[in-house]
């Protein structure tokens, strides 16, 4: 009898543990993906998710296609489709890879109940993470709220193998049930803003593949220095992909081994340790997320739900920093290149995220619901770990008084100007010296460069030395409490 193999963020062939239990137990294989926003809960997609998962579907069905077989595409409540799917092909089971957002573990647990119990075996299995987030836990049995003691723990347990699938063909039903066509999931923007993403990103299996093995030859062994530097291509980009598990954990890690054989240490330099290390932080937002899945509401530190946030009528403020008009160049080269490429350099989204909770004092939960729409790598773990982190309210957080001040985390890690020119091209003839901060330029630097403070660029909406001196008063305040 047929089996389902339900897609959700797993979007590829490659170490797929679900496909390969669906393979060992035989009989013909029906490849799903179901649409069901309802069932994200208040997480549903962001337009730069959607635009993503478009173009993975695509490739997902080519290679399902290269190996006789086919995605069938449906769009609505996940439980009625796997049920109309079982009854039209007499399904006798369901596998499908674990995903640990909130709302989808409740969702999952009724439909494994649901089915279970009319006689469907519904097998789950993990492709997302190397580690299921609650079987780490620290002496107390506890979770970990800091990450090196985290990860410490975690790189003292066995590192799962890549799950090695080696058919080059799926048993395929003798009749197919019907499908979507893709473009029925309306998952690309009717109006074309995103156009940079198919300039930056080749999204789907092959394309990760490829951008890991990029990364390994060529930027892998400086990463530990490089991955600071906006103005360089020193990261590997692969948060997108891994977010729709177009590759996984254990490939990075696997691959990362054979990098190391001819050296016989692991890994075999510190930019590959520090690589690693990422992929372990990734690992820890899961770990977070799914013992406080409250998080992505509310701060894990409960005495930041009084924290004084600053009024923003007409929301101004908000506007100026998601549209990169801020004033400070970094900040506004990011914030624009989130809106071309639906991605911002790491060391970059650090220095937004602080400048909107400590600048401009407003809530951590206006970046996050910002990136959720705009990243192609929108991850609710990622995204709550990240932003709670920059507010200060959260695991292993900065402290909120320590406030990234933009003009000199960009003479540092751009310090020729290079990453604010590419993003702010208003300012490229700007000399070096005031690259970073054009409202110190003596009158005639600015003429000579072509910028008039106010209009072809704006002044900066706060002045930092207050905007600082206004955040430490709020942390005062919040602590007396």
């Amino acid at each position: 009898m047929p089996s389902i193999l339900w897609f959700r963020q797993d979007l590829r062939l490659r170490d797929n543990a679900a496909l390969q239990a669906a393979l060992n137990a035989g009989g013909p294989i029906i490849p799903v993906y179901i649409l069901d926003d309802e069932g994200e809960g208040r997480w549903q997609p962001g337009a730069a998710s959607r635009w993503w998962m478009h173009h993975s579907l695509v490739s997902l069905d080519a290679s399902l296609r290269d190996r006789g077989s086919r995605l069938v595409l449906a769009r609505g409540d996940s439980l009625t489709i796997l049920r109309e799917l079982i009854a039209a092909a007499s399904v006798a089971a369901v596998y499908w890879n674990r995903r640990y957002e909130p709302a989808i573990i409740e969702r999952d647990r009724r439909i494994e109940a649901e089915l279970t119990g009319t006689g469907i075996d519904a097998k789950t299995s993990n492709s997302l993470l190397l580690f299921e987030p609650r079987t780490i836990a620290n002496k107390q049995g506890r979770p970990f709220q800091v990450f090196t003691p985290y990860w410490r723990h975690c790189l003292a347990q066995p590192i799962p193998d890549e799950i090695s699938i080696t058919t080059q063909s799926l048993p395929a039903p003798a009749k197919w049930p019907k499908s979507l066509g893709l473009d029925e999931l309306a998952l690309l923007p009717t109006l074309d803003w995103a156009g940079g993403f198919a300039e930056t990103w080749e999204p789907g299996e092959a394309g990760a593949r490829k951008r890991l093995k990029q990364f390994l030859a060529r930027k892998a062994a400086d990463y530990e220095r490089g991955r600071d530097r906006p103005d360089e291509d020193a990261t590997s980009s692969l948060s997108p992909h891994l977010h729709f598990g177009e590759i996984g954990p254990r490939q990075i890690w696997a691959a990362a081994k054979a990098l190391s054989k001819d050296s016989g240490v692991f890994p075999a330099n510190g930019g590959v340790q520090r690589f690693l290390t990422e992929v372990g932080w990734r690992e820890f937002a899961y770990h977070l997320l799914s013992h406080f899945p409250e998080t992505p509401e509310k701060p894990l530190r409960d005495k930041f739900e009084r924290f004084p946030w600053a009024s923003d009528p007409g929301d101004v403020k908000l506007r100026a920093w998601q549209r990169g008009q801020t004033g400070y160049p970094l900040v506004d080269a990011g914030m624009r290149q989130l809106w071309k490429t639906g991605w911002m350099h790491n060391r970059v989204r650090m220095v937004v995220a602080s400048f909107l909770v400590k600048h401009l004092r407003l809530s951590w939960t206006h970046g996050a619901a910002w990136f959720w729409e705009t990243l192609v790598d929108a991850d609710l773990a990622s995204n709550t770990l990240g932003w709670q982190w920059s507010a200060g309210c959260g695991a292993d957080a900065a402290p909120y008084f320590r406030i990234f001040a933009p003009v000199t985390q960009g003479e540092k890690f751009d310090p020729k100007g290079g990453y604010v020119r590419r993003w702010l091209p208003e300012l490229a003839a700007m000399p070096d010296k005031f690259i970073h901060r054009p409202w110190e330029a003596p009158a005639a630097v600015l003429a000579r460069a072509g910028v008039s403070l106010g209009e072809n660029y704006p002044r900066p909406v706060v002045d930092h030395a207050e905007a600082r001196a206004a955040a430490l008063a709020a942390f005062k305040s919040l602590r007396a409490d």
